[in-house]
Formats: structure tokens, sequence, C-alpha cells
């Protein structure tokens, strides 16, 4: 009976004590400093916020590097990726959104020779506007470049923008504010132009990011148990340490 009751109480301690089997999420993203970066503290102010509400539930974050197009193009049509990030909120089908992983002051850089006073959209229709291919801006800022009130010209990334705002080929590009100061600061490539860049008085928007998971069950699946580790940590806290605020 004694035998009977150490092996009973033995087993429940095992059940008790056994932690449960961590996942491992995965999930590509770009470099996209200070939010998101292979050679930055800890992958970046996103990428900590995520590890952090990840682990938090127990379970392991690995990130993968790529450009834009394809970061998203893999969670849209790989099944081993089951979402993507940072991202801005849109209207989609087959993407779900993560509760805010953070938020970025999203606007124009202007050269300081030529400081643009704007208050609607609609007042830059004599401007041409640098966007990034693949970023979602704001709904108003891209249905008006989409039916062509508003001129755009499009590059691959945020640098080539302010490299072409910085020697005036264009009077304005969209950038979020902090990887504008953190460009302007740790990219060689910019190092003759960085004096001439300044952002515009006027924000489009604080944007929230979010991950975007694919609307599968491995989607909905990730996304339940970020947004619960995303209750347990302090987004503010792990943004402001990452991007010196």
């Amino acid at each position: 009976m004694l035998k009977r009751l150490f092996i009973l109480a033995f087993s429940a301690l095992l059940i008790t004590t056994t932690p449960v089997r961590a996942d491992v999420l995965t999930m590509p993203t770009l470099d996209w400093p200070p939010y998101s970066g292979k050679n930055l503290p800890e992958q970046g102010a996103s990428v900590a916020v995520v590890r952090a509400a990840v682990e938090a539930m127990g379970h392991e974050l690995s990130v993968e590097f790529y450009p834009w197009s394809r970061t998203v193009y893999l969670v849209k049509n790989d099944a081993q990726y089951a979402g993507y990030f940072p991202e801005y909120h849109y209207d989609t089908d087959d993407l779900i959104f993560s509760d805010p992983i953070g938020t970025g002051p999203l606007g124009f850089v202007e050269n300081t020779n030529q400081p643009i006073e704007w208050s609607t959209l609609d007042d830059l229709t004599s401007y041409t506007i640098g966007v990034v291919r693949g970023y979602v801006n704001t709904p108003e800022l891209d249905a008006l470049i989409a039916n062509g009130t508003l001129k755009s010209s499009d590059v691959t990334s945020d640098t080539q923008n302010l490299q072409k705002v910085g020697r005036e080929r264009i009077p304005l590009a969209v950038v979020d504010a902090n990887v504008l100061d953190y460009l302007k600061e740790n990219e060689p490539s910019l190092r003759k132009v960085k004096d001439a860049l300044q952002m515009n008085k006027q924000l489009l928007v604080d944007k929230q990011l979010h991950i975007a998971f694919a609307d599968n069950e491995a989607g909905q699946k990730w996304r339940k148990i970020v947004n619960e580790g995303l209750k347990k940590i302090n987004i503010e806290q792990i943004m402001k340490e990452h991007l010196g605020e």
C-alpha cells in the first residue's frame, strides 16, 4: 500500500513539474532599423517586443531576414511561416493582425532647403512623393497615389528615398521618423546628405505596428498566443530601450 502511494505521489510530481513543450515560432522580417535588423541589439525594437511576448508564453521566436516583398510573399505562400512583422494594419482578406506591438511616427522627409507647408494631402498634388515599393502607408495616401491624384516615385528601400530627397531629386518621401533618425546616424551612404534631411513638421499619423498572421489554423493559433504574451510584457518600456527615447 505504501509503495503504491509513493508511486502515485511520484507520478503526480512528474506531471506537475514537467514543463509544457516549447514550440518555435519562425517569422520573416526585413532589415528596417531600429525596428528590425540582423545586427541590431536583440535584432531591433520590434523583434525584442515579439520575442518577449512569445517567451512569456513559454515558446521561442526565430527570425529570418529577407527583402520586404519576399517577406510578405513567404507568409502568404509558405505554410512554414505563420506571420511576418512589423506591419501596419490594412484591409486584406488573407491576413489577420495581432494586437499592437508598438507604434511608429509616420510622415514625410524633406530637404532642409525646401521645407513644404501642407494642411491636407490634396495640397501635395504638385509634388512627387517617394514611397517604398510594397510598403503600406496610410489608406488615404495610398488611395490618392493609386488613383493618380498624387504623383509618386517608388524605390526598394528607405535609404534610396533619403538619397533622392537629400540630392533634391524629389521633394518628399514617406518615412518613419525613428527610421530616419537611425539611418542618418548609421547609414554610410547618407553621410554626404544627412544634414539636408529633416522630418516635415506635420506627421501623417503615429502608426500602430502589428504582426500580420496568415488567416489559417497556424496563424490563428499563434495570434492568440502572441496576444496573450503581449499582455504580460511592458511594450512601451522595451520600445524606449531600443529606440533611445
